[in-house]
């Protein structure tokens, strides 16, 4: 069986003795016996050494021309360079509106990730690829390709892998490689793997794990730079075109983790909204924190903004914490004062394994739940009556991305084994960072793989550990963690998934991300995501069984990744976050039927900041605003034309190309991108709402990006316009017409 641990130490830690294998091979002047993928392994290790030991930015481009040069004149890589790679022809593909080739692709430097979507050390890949796209274009020569190479049978599925796409922004071809022919035909180990083909499609590159960003970049600006000389740079453009959905189905999008509060109240996660909404036991939302525009911005209520938060736990009745995952940070919503503070994190992903700083001077690596703890201090020296010791609060964090459960510490506390945890300190507390399913009485010597779902009773902490595919529990009094279902006794084996009823190791659930308990009968209520059930544990027996969830109609409900439960005030019903059919269902655990438990948007206030995406400029981008009359029943036609000033034409044969790049849920178009015709392109909007909020934020901006000439030399050019609803229009107006005048420097109406 292939490696394929998604832990960065644990690759590198077989890396290394691939390494020591291929030299001794290549020594000994064997290497027409090595496999390919360890001859691309070898080189990139050898490159990526030089390059670290070489000083100054102008001796690393050398060291990586230099490597680029000898590539072609190597003998001691024949193998490698007559390695023939292609897709299989068969597959679906998205984000393109045809198959690719890699034979159609030559010209291009082309970037294969090899991914799954489950994996987070795959999603921490995911901006460095977005950062490389954005720095080098198609265009300009790269071609980046998500392989989507599944490890779980849910992930086989185009369905499941297009939510995915949506899920997390993913812009780039993708191609669904279902049976992994291409990852086993190139013997790639592990996820994430990038690889990296030259223009003749020679592999050049095989970086394994996250962190190789700026590397990337360095290597690729070379590559392009050295193959545009040598004339062997394609500078066409691909097929281009979105597979993401516009808009889900509700007022939702992909919720995550469902909390509530002692007197009943709610709060979920809008994840794919990037928000945290708190509302009343009957559904009634009384507050709408964050936005559609993510970002990382601490304040006011209405000014707030959130990335993809996963995670939410009440503090108490005013007080919200919430894991918000994909700005690395631990976040408090005070309903109280209407603010939002970063308790922890800085804003960037962190590796540390360890911790201990105070508060926001500590990374986090993605943390996707979080849970309340409260006890007492082991230090009784200041306490005369022993029986009357306050408890003191700890914020128990599951931390995916270093795969371990961190706490953060608002007072000063001595816990476990008389520990000292000095005030708003982030430290680890359990997991010893490597990605296993291992159980140990010591809580430093246990190690979990990308938990992902906190639920805590009374003494223990239990805890979905989706790429174990169990339900594990962590003692709060010793740290000891313990089996509970799911997984295999071999803490090395990720792979003990499946669908099976029954006890401790005997069963088998499927990336489970969600955890809930009773205590009224210390049942433990299971998210067990990629089997799309519910399921519930008797925490005495630790026997897991399926619950048989109908509608109210009788028929069996069909969930789709559901990852977050919450019982209601009296635990007789259980809510799940239907994820991926953007709903929330509320169980009767009696008769175990299900309702839409449906959210009643009409009381909160309306005219928050929250409800439009912010546009967020970079320095020096040019924009523009218009405010247009669009009808609030009746479709409206927008036409934009570009006309360049005299001295400047569109490139023949190159992309002017547009994006939809910020929307008002209030508004719905009929295309997100796509490319100009003579200048021209047009769009079909239609308003849903006649509440668009603030009036200083445009309800829709079009993003432009144009190849143009003039005489000496071809330029990029690109501009945001952004368009505004302008209020109390009776008259029916079809079209409208927005003339953007184009010249070297500005833009203009």
């Amino acid at each position: 069986m292939p490696f394929v641990s998604r832990n960065c130490v644990n690759i590198f830690a077989v890396k290394k003795i691939h390494i020591d294998r291929i030299k001794n091979s290549f020594k000994m002047d064997n290497s027409d016996d090595l496999p390919p993928i360890d001859i691309v392994t070898y080189i990139t290790d050898e490159l990526q050494q030089t390059y670290r030991n070489t000083n100054g930015e102008k001796e690393k481009v050398k060291v990586l021309i230099d490597f680029l040069e000898q590539l072609e004149n190597d003998s001691s890589i024949a193998k490698l360079k007559s390695t023939h790679i292609e897709f299989e022809s068969d597959l679906d593909w998205f984000n393109v509106s045809q198959p690719l080739s890699l034979e159609g692709l030559r010209g291009k430097v082309v970037v294969l990730d090899f991914f799954t979507y489950c994996c987070i050390n795959c999603m921490h890949v995911l901006p460095e690829l977005h950062s490389l796209e954005e720095r080098f274009p198609i265009e300009s020569g790269l071609v980046v390709i998500g392989v989507h190479s599944p490890k779980f049978e849910n992930e086989r599925t185009t369905s499941n892998i297009l939510s995915a796409v949506d899920r997390y922004g993913i812009t780039h071809p993708i191609v669904n490689d279902s049976r992994s022919g291409l990852w086993r035909a190139l013997g790639v180990r592990c996820w994430p793997s990038i690889m990296v083909l030259s223009p003749s499609g020679l592999p050049m590159l095989l970086l394994m794990g996250e962190g190789h960003g700026i590397f990337m970049q360095e290597f690729i600006g070379a590559a392009l730079s050295f193959f545009s000389r040598q004339e062997q740079i394609n500078f066409g453009s691909l097929p281009i075109q979105l597979s993401s959905h516009l808009h889900p189905a509700s007022n939702l999008r992909f919720p995550a983790k469902i909390a509530r509060s002692t007197l009943g109240c709610y709060a979920i996660a809008d994840a794919g909204n990037n928000r945290v909404l708190v509302m009343s036991p009957d559904g009634v939302v009384k507050h709408k924190i964050g936005g559609l525009q993510a970002g990382f911005v601490d304040g006011k209520l209405t000014l707030a903004r959130f990335n993809s938060p996963q995670g939410v736990a009440f503090l108490d009745e005013r007080t919200l914490i919430v894991a918000d995952t994909e700005n690395h940070a631990l976040r408090k919503i005070s309903l109280e004062n209407e603010m939002v503070e970063t308790l922890a994190g800085t804003g960037h992903q962190g590796n540390e394994r360890i911790g201990g700083r105070v508060g926001p001077l500590q990374s986090l690596s993605s943390p996707w739940d979080v849970a309340v703890f409260r006890t007492r201090d082991m230090d009784m020296s200041f306490h005369l009556d022993e029986r009357n010791v306050p408890e003191k609060t700890i914020l128990l964090i599951s931390m995916a991305g270093t795969h371990q459960i961190w706490g953060y510490f608002p007072e000063g506390i001595i816990w476990w084994k008389f520990r000292k945890f000095e005030p708003l300190c982030c430290v680890s507390l359990i997991g010893n960072g490597l990605e296993e399913n291992r159980n140990n009485s010591y809580p430093q010597n246990a190690a979990f793989a990308q938990p992902s779902g906190l639920a805590m009773s009374k003494d223990f902490l239990y805890v979905a550990d989706s790429e174990s595919s169990s339900i594990r529990k962590a003692s709060m009094i010793d740290g000891k963690v313990m089996p509970v279902v799911g997984g295999d006794r071999n803490p090395l084996n990720l792979f003990a998934f499946g669908d099976v009823d029954g006890k401790l190791f005997n069963a088998k659930l499927q990336h489970p991300l969600g955890v809930a308990h009773n205590d009224a009968d210390n049942k433990v209520y299971v998210a067990d995501t990629y089997n799309h059930k519910i399921k519930v544990i008797d925490a005495e027996t630790n026997c897991v069984s399926t619950l048989a969830i109908k509608s109210q109609e009788g028929a069996p409900l069909i969930f789709n990744e559901p990852a977050g439960l919450c019982l209601d005030a009296d635990g007789r019903n259980l809510l799940v976050s239907d994820t991926n059919n953007h709903a929330i269902q509320i169980i009767d655990l009696l008769t175990l039927k299900a309702r839409p438990f449906l959210l009643d948007f009409s009381k909160v206030d309306c005219a928050s900041e929250t409800d439009a995406p912010q546009l967020l400029l970079k320095h020096g981008e040019p924009y523009m605003l218009r405010a247009l009359p669009l009808h609030c029943s009746r479709k409206s036609t927008i036409n934009f034309n570009i006309r360049l000033s005299p001295q400047l034409k569109f490139t023949e044969e190159a992309p002017q190309k547009w994006t939809i790049r910020t929307m008002n849920s209030a508004l719905e178009v009929n295309k997100k991108s796509g490319c100009l015709n003579n200048g021209m392109c047009n769009l079909q909007a239609q308003v849903l709402k006649n509440d668009f909020g603030s009036a200083n934020i445009p309800v829709l901006t079009i993003e432009f990006a144009l190849n143009l000439c003039d005489s000496k030399c071809c330029l990029m050019k690109r501009f945001l316009i952004g368009v505004n609803c302008e209020p109390n229009v009776e008259e029916y107006i079809p079209c409208h017409d927005v003339n953007i005048q184009v010249d070297h420097s500005s833009i203009s109406s």
